[in-house]
């Protein structure tokens, strides 16, 4: 059974806790007041009880089933139906898990329906129960409570990406290849906060005009929606802290991004440097090569011993061979000079 918690509270006050579901709306009618049930990953029998015995309606109870719902608030004639997205950072992986609760808030009744370790709303009950002005203010007290612990969850969420954010900077100049990656993570991450939050200011608000029109029917209607309005102040300054981390995420890629480029060209440019230098010491070779290859031709034209040659029985033959051979790779040289090659 996925039954964590199951309290009615008159005026502030625990009052009885009902032993399964299908007590709860029996003695809620006997003793007045209102239902408190916390459910952890509830199966469809088991939401199917709790939907029968406060008449929920099958979209909502089909959404909190399925669950992976975005933050939202729907209304079902006197029953709102709340999903909220918490979230908590995990320092030893340097990762944010996010989870989900759901909210069936009637005019006697709060269902909270948890699929996540994250919140504990286990400590929001023992909050409000050592608190029990806020109890006071009944179904709607409740809701304020859970919604200020999700939001009050999201700073250490908010210091965690804080902290990775700021050694991007280090990774980037130190030449870590990862970066790219840690820096595209943490804007999945921030993005995925962003959709958590930002649904929370038109929820709040939502809420903040409802309480206004009750305001002379109720007497809490007041008092929670300054409660609600001092959350909603809270989530506009995540909010601007997520715009600032995305906005810092964005330009550390576009600088990784120009670091790379940079680093490219130079070793491109070293290079083409050492291709040039290549290219100069082939031309030298070459240039070398054919200043030898020239007397060696002449030498190995006279060295195939015919009997017939010209030159080959007069007396300066010899002086006119060498000369052929030195004028030949002379000339070449002043050629490979004149060209640079030399």
């Amino acid at each position: 059974m996925t039954l964590i918690d199951d309290a009615i509270y008159v005026e502030g006050r625990r009052v009885a806790t009902p032993a399964s579901l299908t007590g709860t709306l029996e003695a809620l009618d006997q003793l007045g007041g209102f239902a408190w049930i916390g459910l952890y990953r509830p199966d469809e029998r088991e939401l199917g009880i709790a939907a029968a015995e406060f008449g929920l309606h099958e979209l909502a109870v089909e959404d909190a089933l399925t669950g992976h719902q975005r933050a939202k608030l729907d209304r079902y004639a006197d029953t709102r139906f709340v999903v909220l997205r918490p979230a908590r950072y995990i320092d030893e992986h340097e990762t944010v898990e996010f989870g989900e609760v759901h909210l069936f808030v009637g005019a006697n009744f709060v269902i909270a329906i948890r699929h996540a370790e994250s919140p504990d709303l286990r400590r929001v009950r023992a909050r409000l129960e050592s608190t029990p002005d806020l109890l006071e203010r009944g179904p709607l007290g409740v809701l304020y409570a859970i919604v200020d612990q999700v939001v009050d969850e999201y700073e250490p969420v908010v210091t965690g990406l804080q902290a990775d954010i700021d050694e991007i900077e280090f990774q980037l100049f130190s030449g870590d290849r990862a970066v790219t990656k840690r820096i595209y993570d943490l804007s999945g991450e921030v993005m995925e906060l962003q959709r958590a939050i930002r649904p929370l200011t038109t929820i709040l608000t939502t809420l903040r005009h409802d309480l206004e029109s009750e305001l002379r029917e109720d007497p809490h209607a007041l008092e929670l929606r300054r409660s609600f309005r001092d959350v909603l102040d809270h989530v506009l300054s995540i909010t601007e802290k997520t715009d600032e981390f995305r906005q810092t995420l964005s330009n550390a890629l576009m600088t990784h991004t120009t670091l790379v480029a940079q680093q490219q060209n130079d070793e491109m440019r070293l290079l083409t440097e050492t291709s040039l230098r290549q290219t100069e010491q082939a031309k030298k070779i070459a240039g070398w090569a054919a200043i030898i290859f020239a007397p060696s031709l002449v030498a190995g034209v006279y060295g195939m011993n015919f009997t017939v040659m010209p030159w080959l029985s007069s007396p300066w033959g010899f002086v006119i061979a060498i000369l052929i051979m030195v004028g030949f790779g002379a000339a070449l040289y002043v050629v490979f000079r004149f060209r640079g090659w030399l």
